[in-house]
């Protein structure tokens, strides 16, 4: 339920002045440097003000430092992948009997919340490790780059996140709803590629909304606050404790009182959105040369202490199950070391810190760096996180990730771990025995958001030739809501029907009609007929009393239900096929196809041929899953 406290302690800043201003900028910024620092918010700077090199310009890169004792510094942060840290070195500092010192490591855990304050103890040799989530890492990738030594090798991924939200007034019903709206974004955090991601996958680019940032993530000053604060706001990207205050709770929406926000709801999730936010570590590539053997055992360390940690959290979850000694010890460490005001309580506070925490294991490492088709591996994920830095203003020149090079058959021997495939791809995704029948109504209540493809009169074939880039924001999207459903839902036109249905309702004076070609009105008992209601019309259908003519309105709207399911199997079935032939990793249990047939027609009562083809389309809807309908061992390896 916690991903709790990543602050960046940046301050928003000024946009930099031209040539032709700089003395009266000068002399502005002498006034305005005697004035009190009120103002808790600021709205989205210039690409230039998002500078990452400006934040750390005082920091020089100097050799990796240890202790006199030998120990080596290695940050964490505040979130549930790091108590997996915590329980391979026993505490802060490695402590005897712990993995990590069975492994010969020694290591000295620091807070590193403040990843502005990582990035300088990074470049200054204080630490020679970065953590913090893959985006925020493309961020400062500039200037962790710039020299050799400090170029960093990312070479252990954590977790998946499933406790980051963006919280909306009804202004946002869907995300389809976003463009144009002012939404408040901690900033340098890890929400930036959230928002990143949900603008991709809209067609969006970041001048399309108006962020406000804040300086914390949660808290005084944080996006929550801004929210509850100010009600020309649409949303807002926050951590769970701070969306449960907002919302009541993941499917609830606030009243107004004990702290909610009126009306205001999750619209999207890393429930859903399960392949977001990737946490991992990185090293300075002078550290990963000389000293290779301390990183692979520090990847086995932390390895196998996930298993442990998952065992545990899972008998805990289990029903009616009670805190082991083992599981309460290990939720009192995390407590301990991030405090009481984090984690007030054991059985909901630490451990839903865990639960919020998708760990990926030995498999999902492998699958994550290894899968060079997978969407929401390192290469494709380093690559867009890239291009947001350089895009966004916070790196001037492209400046990669490298991935590791170790083996893991090494790891896994030192860890002793056992090397077998994710369930379904890099971490494991849905299993198809997971995924319930899928849903046919209140899918407005579910959907997150929607695109559509349109296609000729009886059309139910698919050429990726045609449809490609079509084809492959499906499968892009499958990958980044990973613990969603993608709904390819099939539609009709209703001309047909609607034609059938009064030839044969006047024929058997079920229908009636009055007035002049271009003008008819009907009518059915006596009362109006709405030939826009669909609802209406299918009542009649259902009813069974237009059957028995020259026409059947049955079977027509029958054919149009299979000719829509045909479609979108079609559809379907395409999109894996194109995955299949371009390389890139999709699980087929997580497209599931309807058909919808006549019921949602975009326009009711078509006049014209331009207006038949907006009915006849395939959508694709990405739709939330019941939580139980989601098993743990589906993501955790």
């Amino acid at each position: 339920m916690h991903r709790q406290l990543r602050d960046s302690g940046v301050k928003p800043s000024a946009v930099r002045p031209t040539l032709a201003g700089l003395w009266l900028a000068a002399v502005l910024l002498a006034v305005l440097s005697l004035l009190p620092l009120t103002a808790a918010f600021a709205q989205a700077p210039t690409p230039t003000g998002n500078a990452f090199s400006r934040l750390v310009a005082d920091t020089r890169v100097s050799d990796v430092k240890r202790s006199p004792q030998g120990q080596v510094q290695v940050p964490f942060i505040t979130w549930g992948g790091d108590v997996a840290t915590m329980l391979a070195n026993g505490g802060l500092a490695t402590q005897p009997g712990s993995m990590f010192q069975s492994l010969n490591l020694n290591v000295n855990l620091v807070n590193g919340d403040d990843f502005v304050g990582q990035v300088r103890r990074y470049l200054s040799g204080e630490s020679p490790f970065l953590r913090g989530e893959l985006r925020m890492l493309a961020l400062a990738s500039e200037v962790i780059g710039s020299d050799p030594r400090t170029k960093p090798v990312v070479f252990l991924q954590l977790t998946w996140s499933a406790g980051d939200h963006m919280v909306a007034r009804p202004t946002v019903k869907t995300l389809n709803d976003l463009k144009g709206k002012r939404i408040a974004l901690q900033r340098n955090g890890p929400h930036v590629g959230m928002l990143d991601d949900v603008l991709r996958t809209l067609k969006l680019t970041w001048s399309d909304v108006t962020v406000v940032w804040t300086d914390k993530l949660t808290g005084p000053g944080g996006p929550a606050e801004a929210f509850r604060n100010d009600p020309k706001l649409d949303a807002c990207f926050v951590i769970s404790p701070d969306m449960i205050g907002l919302t009541g709770g993941l499917e609830g929406t606030g009243s107004g009182a004990e702290g909610t926000v009126k009306d205001a709801r999750v619209v999207v999730s890393t429930a859903q959105m399960s392949r977001a936010i990737a946490d991992v570590y990185a090293v300075r590539s002078d550290f990963y040369a000389a000293n290779r053997d301390f990183v692979e055992r520090f990847t086995a360390g932390y390895l196998k202490a996930t298993e442990r940690l998952v065992a545990l959290r899972t008998d805990f979850s289990k029903p009616n199950a009670t805190l082991s000694p083992d599981y309460r010890q290990l939720l009192t460490l995390a407590q301990t070391i991030l405090g009481k005001d984090v984690l007030p309580t054991l059985e909901v506070d630490a451990h839903g810190l865990l639960a919020d925490a998708i760990f990926v294991g030995l498999p999902g490492n492998r699958g994550f760096f290894t899968d060079k088709t997978a969407p929401d591996g390192f290469e494709q994920k380093g690559k867009s996180a890239i291009d947001l830095a350089v895009g966004q203003g916070y790196a001037a020149i492209r400046a990669g990730l490298m991935p590791h090079d170790l083996d893991y058959q090494k790891i896994a021997s030192l860890g002793g771990l056992t090397i077998t495939q994710a369930a379904t791809g890099a971490a494991g995704r849905f299993q198809a025995e997971s995924v319930e029948t899928f849903p046919t109504d209140a899918l407005d209540d579910k959907t997150i958001l929607s695109f559509t493809i349109g296609f000729d009169v009886n059309q139910s074939t698919f050429s990726q030739d045609v449809y490609g880039p079509e084809f492959l924001r499906a499968v892009r999207t499958a990958s980044t809501f990973g613990s969603a459903v993608v709904a390819v839902r099939g539609h009709a036109d209703t001309t047909k029907l609607i034609t059938d249905i009064l030839k044969a309702g006047m024929e058997k004076k079920v229908i009636t009609r009055t007035g002049t070609p271009g003008n008819f009105r009907y009518f059915s008992s006596g009362r109006p007929l709405d030939l826009a209601n669909i609802g209406e019309l299918l009542k009649l259908v259902e009813a069974g009393g237009l059957e028995g003519g020259e026409v059947s309105p049955r079977d027509t709207y029958q054919a149009a239900l299979n000719l829509s399911r045909q479609r979108a199997e079609a559809v379907r079935d395409a999109i894996v096929e194109f995955a299949k032939n371009n390389g890139l990793r999709l699980d087929r249990s997580q497209i599931q196809a309807v058909g919808v047939g006549v019921a949602e027609p975009v326009v009711p009562t078509p006049r014209s041929a331009d207006d038949a083809k907006q009915n006849r389309r395939v959508e694709f809807r990405i739709v939330r899953v019941p939580a139980e309908s989601v098993k743990p061992q589906d993501f955790d390896y």
